[in-house]
């Protein structure tokens, strides 16, 4: 059985299951190692997802999506030809191209410059080391979660982010509760959970949230998820 584990998540959905009117997540596996990609696709299958396709390579992987047009894909980041980055360019492309597919990436390293900005481009993504990978159950949860809407990233990453401190910390204009509660938003907690661990009301809680995002100079966009920006923001700073 393939081991697998939970992952920090940015952003938190309203619920688990991504909406297919009734039918099973559709799911497109790409991996070079086919007794891992076969492992997967067995557990994703088991779990109540339906695997539509399976790929060895970034072109066979785009050409699959484009035909299927899945819920979700998960993509090994290093395919042939040159085992370099060939999951990350397909995933940037399945982006533009399908921005209502989900995408995890699975990786055997921390590609730190590469997985921000792949999770800088809005909901529906995950950063995944496989090497961390080992319950099964919180793995179908994360998988679940990221095609609801979620943003999840590797402890890993996030253990990078901390050592690449900024000369100047775009956290200064934060007042303390709200350093406080955009910490509690890099743990994963949603506003109501914020407001149980604080003691506020959860309308407190959304007050400085969006007090939080305007000091980030955080926008409305169409493209971009506004509060996954503003946890990457803290990271990069601590």
């Amino acid at each position: 059985m393939l081991p697998l584990s939970l992952y920090g998540r940015l952003s938190q959905p309203a619920g688990l299951m991504v909406d297919t009117g009734g039918m099973p997540t559709r799911v497109v596996l790409a991996d070079d190692d086919v007794l891992l990609r076969e492992g997967l696709a067995s557990l994703l299958d088991a779990s109540g997802l339906e695997v539509v396709g399976q790929a060895g390579d970034g072109v066979e992987l785009l050409a699959l999506v484009r035909a299927t047009r899945p819920d979700l894909a998960i993509v090994d980041i290093r395919m042939p030809p040159r085992q370099t980055n060939e999951g990350l360019n397909a995933a940037r492309v399945i982006r533009d191209e399908l921005p209502e597919t989900a995408i995890i990436v699975l990786s055997a390293h921390v590609e730190v410059d590469e997985a921000m900005e792949l999770l800088a481009g809005g909901e529906r993504l995950g950063y995944l080391l496989k090497s961390r990978i080992t319950d099964v159950a919180h793995f179908i949860e994360t998988v679940e979660r990221i095609a609801a809407g979620a943003s999840v990233v590797d402890p890993s990453l996030v253990q990078e982010l901390v050592k690449a401190r900024r000369r100047r910390d775009p956290l200064d204009a934060l007042s303390p509760r709200e350093r406080e509660v955009l910490a509690l938003m890099a743990e994963g907690g949603s506003n109501a959970g914020i407001a149980r661990r604080l003691f506020v009301s959860e309308g407190t809680v959304e007050k400085h949230v969006r007090s939080i995002l305007t000091k980030l100079d955080l926008p409305e966009s169409e493209t971009d998820h506004r509060r996954v920006l503003a946890v990457l923001r803290f990271l990069e700073a601590r």
